[in-house]
């Protein structure tokens, strides 16, 4: 229980640090006297340095123990944050962001950690708490960063996430047992690289999507030459005798379909991030605006945030009785009804909570439900890097949902005004109902894991540990 307590603090370091900052664009922008594409390095450097250490440091915890490098991501979390709070320029808050991202790592050792050191019954429900932690994180992110920006400044947001990760990484270091799962092996510096260049071209691109355009000849550009560069990655990967990943183990059916719908839910999820708190600050004369302030609006994503508290452990056993796949279906047919109704009825604030509430609750299902289906088709060596790669990919769904929401209410706002129609809201919440149901089709169709060419998962392993009498014949067999 205190590994867990544990490992929850530190999965919620890292989340809440994804949202806090959402509420303070404005007073930076103004801070700093820079315009909209300025300040979106706060979130974009980030994002990039994420991106590129998610999967590096669950490879890493696979070599070399994954409390160390848990351990060593959060001290570098806090740094940044240090970095950040002392900083009175852009580019120096920026610079804390971007040693905040090293700390992406965390989900996926924290899910590699229970995996070797919990015992097998309670390994769903844990990892479904954990994961579910990353959309809890984010909603509640976006209430605390408003409060801290309205009541104190937004230097307040990052002693916070220095304070909570200092206290994480004491507490990783004295309560949580090193896993004794090793991965032998030398560090892949050339397919990081590789592999580097590969995620922040089109990441980069996304993040300048509203500034740009879709169109734009340099966005399209970066992203096709970001894709050319992952081609490559792919090819050197899989011609490596020890690579940063296995290219093989990540285009098994199981693992290759559940990233697929990682990313589609993350697109769905973050972009509710984005239009639930403008259409609750868009003001009343809009006609269909709140007029609400930076922490009322985060307020009407609290209640589905903290939904996930229960529904994640709920989705996580659920997953340890008849298999991960049925929570992921459950969660994203939830998730498009939730984001179908907001986008046909979003007309008083009641509304939008409660079908906030059937989105996050599907969101939960659907988070709770990805890293066990992903654990259950590798081995224990393999967790933190196929883990690591799951969240890479729930984070570029993120980065494009948002960016999509964002481009979709820009251009339907009228010439000459900033402020978005009606329809623009309409558009984007159907938009991203569209991509979750896409989702749910996906999970509907994930072969179920254990079997897969990954080799022997969480599933063999259960069955492998039962009664003699309660193994499947062929393992009884054997």
């Amino acid at each position: 229980m205190r590994s867990l307590l544990v490992l929850s603090m530190a999965a919620a370091t890292f989340a809440l640090a994804q949202s806090t900052l959402i509420p303070a664009l404005t007073t930076l922008q103004e801070e700093f006297g820079t315009d909209a594409a300025g300040v979106a390095w706060v979130l974009t450097g980030y994002l990039v340095t994420a991106a590129v250490f998610t999967p590096i440091m669950g490879r890493l915890g696979d070599m070399f123990g994954k409390r160390r490098l848990l351990v060593i991501s959060l001290v570098a979390f806090a740094a940044g944050s240090a970095l950040s709070a002392l900083g009175s320029t852009l580019e120096v808050v920026v610079a804390g962001r971007v040693l905040q991202g090293v700390a992406g790592g965390v989900f996926p050792l924290c899910f590699g950690i229970i995996r070797d050191e919990f015992p097998r019954e309670k390994v769903p429900s844990s990892i479904g708490l954990i994961a579910s932690i990353a959309g809890i994180g984010g909603g509640i992110g976006i209430v605390g960063g408003g409060l801290l920006v309205d009541q104190a400044s937004y230097h307040w947001i990052f002693w916070v996430a220095a304070a909570l990760a200092v206290v994480s990484a004491v507490g990783a270091q004295l309560l949580v047992p090193e896993s004794p799962v090793r991965s032998p092996g030398k560090v892949d510096l050339r397919g990081a690289a590789i592999l580097s260049v590969g995620l922040v071209l089109p990441l980069f691109a996304v993040s300048r999507a509203t500034t740009w355009g879709w169109t734009d000849s340099r966005l399209v550009a970066l992203v096709l030459a970001g894709l050319a560069v992952l081609a490559v990655w792919y090819r050197v990967e899989a011609r490596t005798a020890q690579p940063l990943a296995d290219v093989e183990t990540l285009r098994s059916p199981p693992i290759l379909m559940t990233n697929v719908a990682t990313f589609l839910v993350g697109f769905g999820m973050f972009g509710s991030f984005i239009l639930v708190p403008q259409l609750a600050q868009s003001p009343e004369s809009s006609g269909y605006g709140f007029g609400l302030d930076a922490t009322q609006a985060g307020l009407l994503l609290l209640p589905g945030s903290l939904s996930m508290l229960v529904t994640g452990p709920f989705a996580g056993a659920l997953a340890g009785r008849v298999g991960p796949r049925v929570p992921l279906v459950i969660g994203g047919a939830l998730s498009t009804l939730g984001l179908v109704l907001l986008g046909v009825a979003h007309g008083s604030e009641l509304q939008v909570l409660l079908f906030g509430c059937v989105l996050f609750t599907g969101i939960g299902f659907a988070f709770a439900a990805m890293p066990n289906l992903i654990v259950a088709a590798v081995r224990p060596d393999q967790t933190g890097e196929a883990t690591g790669f799951n969240a890479l990919v729930r984070s570029a769904g993120a980065s494009l949902g948002s960016q999509a929401a964002a481009s979709i209410l820009a251009g339907s706002a009228l010439a000459g005004t900033v402020v978005p129609q009606e329809s623009g809201f309409t558009t984007a919440f159907l938009v991203m109902g569209g991509v979750a149901a896409v989702a749910t089709a996906v999970s509907c169709v994930i072969p179920e894991p254990g079997r897969s060419r990954a080799g022997v998962g969480l599933a063999e392993e259960l069955a492998a540990t039962a009664p003699l009498a309660e193994r499947p014949a062929t393992l009884s067999r054997a």
